[in-house]
């Protein structure tokens, strides 16, 4: 697999960012992290802070969101395994009725 290249604006500035996925991904991720740079920004307090503080503050709300949907997709993961159980499970009744039923 190719790596793609990918010139980026983040935070004003451009960036060559590289990755094994297309351009339109890397550019999507620059522009989920210029999204929560605004945000940030708009918190009070943050634009007074230097600029090794908004970054961690940055990694650390980036983080936040992974830890965020990892829990939603491991939720989501244990939601469908109990689905997939059920549909076994009713499944299965279906087919002892009906074998019930022509007896």
């Amino acid at each position: 697999m190719n790596k793609a290249y990918s010139e980026v604006i983040i935070g004003g500035k451009t960036y060559t960012i590289a990755g094994y996925e297309n351009e339109e991904y890397l550019q999507s991720i620059a522009t989920y992290i210029n999204a929560k740079l605004s945000e940030l920004k708009k918190t009070e307090g943050y634009n007074r802070q230097n600029a090794d503080y908004r970054n961690m503050l940055l990694l650390i709300n980036l983080a936040d969101d992974s830890f965020r949907e990892r829990k939603r997709a491991s939720a989501l993961q244990t939601q469908n395994e109990l689905l997939e159980k059920e549909i076994y499970n009713l499944k299965h009744e279906l087919i002892a009725g009906r074998m019930h039923k022509n007896d």
